[in-house]
């Protein structure tokens, strides 16, 4: 069983900038998709960012040119850079990861079922 912890939510003014981090524990390895999430009160869990374990990510159109995320597998872990952040943007997010081949790409990750999940972390964007 693979436990993922979020760790680097919190409150941030619009425009602001934020970095959230994963920790993946249990057998995990390069062999996994991981992935940011995000749920917004009163909204469905959507897909925010995700990578493969050969670091190949993508990112949603709305947040291309703000959202970074990479992996350290050695470390395992993930991180995501939000940068310009918006008041809509806030959220819990979560951090989560499925097994995958390693080489599936970036695209194929964001739009993959995902197995294990962590328990969010929260994510104030004020105006």
């Amino acid at each position: 069983q693979v436990q993922l912890v979020e760790s680097g939510g919190g409150s941030v003014q619009a425009g602001g900038s934020l970095t959230l981090s994963c920790r993946a524990s249990g057998p995990s390895g390069v062999h996994m998709c991981m992935g940011w999430f995000r749920q917004a009160p009163g909204k469905e869990r959507e897909v925010v960012a995700a990578i493969d374990g050969s670091r190949r990510y993508a990112v949603e159109d709305s947040v291309e040119g703000r959202f970074n995320i990479d992996r350290d597998n050695a470390k395992n872990t993930m991180v995501m850079q939000m940068s310009s952040l918006k008041p809509e943007e806030t959220a819990v997010y979560y951090c989560a990861a499925t097994r995958a081949a390693l080489f599936r790409g970036g695209t194929y990750c964001l739009r993959a079922e995902y197995t294990y999940w962590g328990q969010g972390t929260q994510v104030t964007v004020s105006s």
